[in-house]
């Protein structure tokens, strides 16, 4: 018979107290180890986890196709492969390819081939289902420029895909001589020893290269490498990029079912501009959606989008009555809201599903019944999966936790990408059907949902983080400019100890129209500036996305207003209410905008101990002439029209820098918020860094804050990447990058190495 006892629960504190520690001492030997192996992270380790992206379900429903991306921090490189992982969670991921590096997978709709980009150019691989292997690839392009973003045709007999052409050899009618023309002028231009260009219109370059002669255009090859063609020919798209330009937007083009049209997006008015012609290259934002009979002689491609905005993303439904695609409503404006749109192709009638939906669709898929598409939205720091029904468009919310990306949807399940800002990404599926959807009534106020937990699939990097100490995201709530509602973020350093206190890196997002919340990156990885022994902080501050359209638009106009106070009152609020918070020894980060207001903390406050300023912008009427994309400034540097919180951009004209001058200057945008104007009032040790290759904000941004710190006799120092864009993506670059951002914190605030200086040797100590 069991005797009777007393739980731990309800055991004196002294015997509670001996319990745990011999329950503490007799655990078993592993369990302990585990617990003792936890360790903080490294650069070595972020380098050394593989990056899972771009899942693809076989048309069984069988197998799900991914990327997978190794980093080589000896080699300096990323290589590419495929891997591939059963549906059913049934075995283990594993790799599929082994060549020199695979990308873009695509599984043919009868099941029988897939089609990949190796060297440039678009092969296809046997595929076996029933083993879940492929054979020897047969290379379909030899396309003199290279070829990538291949899709098959619903009969899967052709592969649709991009190419990068001289527009003046599009125009003959004949793949045969456009290509050799091509290479005859790829051939002349790089014999000749003379490197000068000419421009006759803006937007000569563009995020991080010159544009030169060529252009992305759309081709189409059978899928035994016969016929190719080029299907956006300069008589049809003139200048433009076909598809436009994107940094990670929906797929610009797509098949109709029945294999004999097509959609895709291109910008015309940059296409046919004329030099004095407004709008300009660079300027305008207008995208729109044209349709191609691939099969009728002397079909032309017809627009079908209506909007004055930017239209993207088109995908047809699966029964091919409808084509969806992303609208916005005003041209120039980059940071509209992104609306779901479909149009009816008998009637040709278009109607918007998200209408009363306040946040942006970023992508989405339609399910195989057609009753709904599938999307993802920022809302609140994290990036759910929603469903809106066609025919009334009710949305529906789930799998809330995290960011998710990569939809793809098979009968009952769908399958994406999910990270956190604690894990990074993994291959997860979720159930379509009812059960774990929460009706969406006020998408700005969900709290909590009921949602099922999405399965994981697949997650090579398992092993390696079962080992590192990592935080979870913590979000916190406070009262920003005029008392509105704000939204923070925290995470811990690994050992976390409550009773101490903590230096802080004050990490401010870019955009100005993102946000920060729980996911993971590469660049800007909360755990590793956490790792050395720091909490973070960031907040979403006026601007960011997820908190509806009119919390976004409150940056545009005032760039150093609502968004500041909001940042500085998020700071108070943490200070206040985190005990291990040492507000003695802060550090404020930021890049792209979040560089801006790097600079703009520097001119306007001495609370922090150092500043570490990214491509930032420092000058705002310079930056108007060295940019690329016109519409941005044209549109953030606008006045305010009206007064008080709610306050926004004036709405009809472009901002141009000379539209002020006589103007008092704070009536001038381009310097009211420009750091430079303020200078003097510098005092804080500040990093600066910029890359050659930025074209965003070109490097003399950098160089000029630079500059006027050194004759202000202000401790700073500049990182230059000759061989970067905005982003510093080269693994050996990163390592740099890391080391000097995480030293310059470490000696302004006075930890780690620099913590047993004494006062007259510690830099921290300095005051400024």
């Amino acid at each position: 018979m069991r005797r009777q006892g007393m739980t731990a629960l309800h055991l004196p504190p002294m015997r509670l107290l001996a319990a745990l520690l011999f329950a503490a001492l007799t655990l078993p030997l592993a369990a302990q180890q585990a617990v003792s192996q936890k360790r903080p992270m490294t650069f070595a380790d972020l380098m050394a986890m593989k990056r899972v992206a771009d899942p693809q379900i076989s048309p069984s429903g069988k197998w799900v196709l991914f990327s997978v991306t190794d980093v080589s921090l000896e080699k300096n490189t990323k290589t590419n492969h495929l891997w591939i992982v059963p549906l059913d969670g049934s075995a283990k991921e594993h790799q599929l390819t082994f060549g020199d590096g695979e990308s873009n997978g695509r599984f043919a709709p009868d099941g029988k081939s897939i089609s990949l980009t190796r060297k440039d150019q678009i092969y296809t691989m046997p595929w076996d289902d029933a083993a879940g292997t492929v054979g020897s690839p047969t290379q379909v392009t030899k396309v003199n420029g290279g070829a990538d973003g291949a899709i098959w045709s619903p009969d899967s007999r052709r592969l649709m895909f991009v190419v990068s052409v001289y527009p003046e050899c599009s125009d003959l009618g004949d793949w045969a001589k456009e290509d050799a023309c091509n290479a005859d002028k790829q051939k002349a231009a790089d014999a000749s020893p003379v490197k000068a260009q000419i421009w006759t219109h803006l937007l000569y370059r563009h995020w991080d290269h010159y544009l030169g002669d060529r252009r992305s255009h759309i081709a189409v090859v059978d899928a035994d490498g016969q016929n190719l063609r080029d299907l956006t020919p300069r008589s049809a798209v003139g200048d433009a990029e076909t598809p436009t330009f994107s940094l990670g937007g929906p797929l610009g083009y797509a098949w109709a079912p029945d294999s004999h049209e097509i959609a895709y997006e291109t910008n015309l008015e940059v296409g046919f501009a004329k030099p004095g012609v407004f709008p300009q290259p660079g300027e305008s934002t207008n995208n729109d959606i044209f349709t191609l009979k691939l099969d009728e002689a002397g079909a032309k491609a017809v627009k079908v989008s209506t909007s004055p905005g930017s239209d993207d993303g088109p995908q047809y439904s699966p029964d091919g009555k409808w084509l969806a695609w992303r609208s916005q409503a005003r041209d120039g404006y980059e940071s509209d809201k992104f609306d779901l749109v479909v149009m009816d192709r008998g009637t040709k009638q278009i109607r918007n599903l998200t209408a009363k939906f306040d946040n942006w669709v970023d992508e989405f898929h339609w399910s195989a019944d057609v009753h709904y598409i599938y999307f993802t939205s920022p809302l609140h720091g994290e990036e759910p999966v929603f469903r809106v029904r066609l025919d009334d468009a009710r949305i529906e919310i789930s799998a809330l936790e995290g960011e998710y990306s990569d939809l793809q949807l098979v009968r009952d399940r769908w399958t994406g990408t999910r990270v956190t800002v604690h894990h990074a990404a993994t291959i997860v599926a979720g159930q379509n059907a009812n059960g774990g959807w929460t009706p969406v009534r006020n998408e700005l106020h969900v709290q909590s949902i009921g949602y099922s937990e999405p399965s994981v699939l697949a997650d090579p990097n398992k092993d390696l983080f079962a080992d590192l100490d990592l935080s979870k995201l913590e979000s916190f709530h406070f009262a920003g400019a005029n008392g509105t509602k704000v939204q923070g973020f925290l995470i811990k350093p690994p050992n976390f100890d409550p009773s101490k206190k903590y230096p802080v890196k004050f990490l401010m997002h870019g955009g100005p129209q993102t946000a920060w919340g729980d996911s993971w990156s590469y660049r800007w990885n909360w755990e590793l500036f956490a790792a050395n022994g720091y909490v973070v902080i960031g907040i979403n501050r006026r601007g960011s996305t997820g908190y509806g359209q009119k919390f976004v638009e409150e940056v545009s106009g005032d760039w150093g207003g609502r968004a500041y106070v909001d940042l500085m009152k998020g700071l108070d609020y943490a200070e206040q209410h985190y005990s291990f918070i040492d507000k003695d020894r802060e550090c404020a980060l930021g890049a792209s905008y979040g560089g801006f207001m790097a600079d703009w903390v520097l001119t306007h406050t001495n609370r922090f101990k150092c500043i570490v300023t990214h491509d930032g912008m420092s000058d705002a009427a310079a930056a108007f002439g060295d940019t690329e994309e016109l519409w941005f400034n044209e549109w953030e540097f606008r006045p305010l029209a009206g007064s008080g919180p709610d306050a926004v951009v004036e709405q009809t004209k472009p901002a141009h820098p000379w539209d002020f001058y006589g103007k008092p200057e704070m009536e001038d945008p381009f310097i009211k918020w420009s750091p430079m104007r303020y200078i003097k009032d510098a005092h804080t040790p500040t990093l600066i860094i910029h890359s050659q290759r930025d074209y965003r904000l070109d490097v003399s941004q950098g160089m000029e804050l630079f500059t006027a710190l050194q004759l202000l006799g202000v401790p700073s120092k500049m990182l230059y990447f000759p061989d970067e864009g905005h982003w510093v993506l080269k693994p050996q670059n990163s390592q740099l990058w890391y080391k000097t951002v995480d030293d310059w914190c470490d000696q302004w605030l006075g930890v780690n190495k620099y913590a047993k200086a004494g006062p007259e040797k510690n830099p921290a100590s300095a005051k400024p």
